[in-house]
């Protein structure tokens, strides 16, 4: 897994103060922005994120560069949907080198490794069989057609091939990811994913985000983390039972 933070809202902290300050002051917003140093601005963020007054938080962005992940935690992420995607399609782009993810369990364990190995190393082979099969077929297809040139009937076919051949390909194979949310869906996002409850891959993820955005943004997401970093569990009977070695390992991000 690779995650980068590629863009974010310049002075996300002076943004998000201007913004709840406004709702409560008669000056202008350039009076209210002048008057804002950095460290009034955060300290000030950070009361809003404590008391849990989060909607000034949707005026700043972060946009995240996500590689290596699974198309199981593609699926996942997604259903946060007060944020943007953009995803590696698998209708146009070929899938060469059988790239996947292993999950822990089965990466720790030598025998369910290999048959993991094994069955994936056969799908990438069902998979490329597919293509050149339906290949061949969309190309004489064309041909017959003679509307395009040798090229655009080469790029053509294999575009119409992968398109089909998708179809066999498992959750476990690797895609690419850029996405964007704003601050207040961030918060959500983590609360939800940075819980021990989460499946550990979209955990790791978010706790990668969480390092990221932090360094940007320290007072914003001061209390961000599951629900028991800044209140209490909301898994109920579901729950960890470890909220204060969470609450230690969040400090620490």
């Amino acid at each position: 897994m690779k995650v980068s933070l590629l863009e974010f809202t310049p002075n996300p902290e002076k943004v998000v103060a201007s913004a709840a300050k406004l709702c409560y002051s008669p000056s202008s917003i350039n009076e209210i922005a002048e008057n804002l140093t950095p460290g009034l601005a955060g300290n000030f963020v950070k009361m809003l994120a404590k008391v849990g007054h989060e909607s000034p938080l949707e005026h700043v962005s972060f946009t995240f560069g996500i590689e290596g992940v699974s198309r199981s935690l593609l699926a996942q992420i997604t259903r946060h949907r007060i944020a943007s995607y953009s995803v590696q399609s698998q209708r146009y782009v070929k899938n060469f080198g059988c790239e996947y993810v292993i999950p822990p369990e089965i990466e720790k364990n030598s025998e369910a490794k290999k048959e993991f190995v094994d069955f994936m190393l056969e799908v990438q082979s069902k998979y490329e069989k597919l293509t050149d099969i339906l290949k061949e077929k969309h190309i004489k297809d064309l041909k017959e057609e003679g509307k395009l040139s040798e090229a655009e009937i080469d790029k053509s076919a294999e575009k119409m091939a992968i398109e089909d051949a998708r179809y066999v390909l498992p959750n476990a194979y690797a895609t690419k990811i850029i996405c964007t949310f704003n601050a207040r869906s961030l918060l959500n996002f983590f609360s939800h994913r940075c819980c021990n409850r989460a499946q550990c891959e979209i955990r790791n993820l978010a706790c990668e985000m969480l390092k990221l955005v932090k360094k940007e943004a320290p007072n914003i997401f001061a209390f961000a983390g599951p629900g028991c970093v800044s209140g209490y569990c909301e898994e109920g009977r579901m729950s960890c039972g470890k909220s204060k070695e969470v609450k230690e390992f969040f400090k620490k991000i």
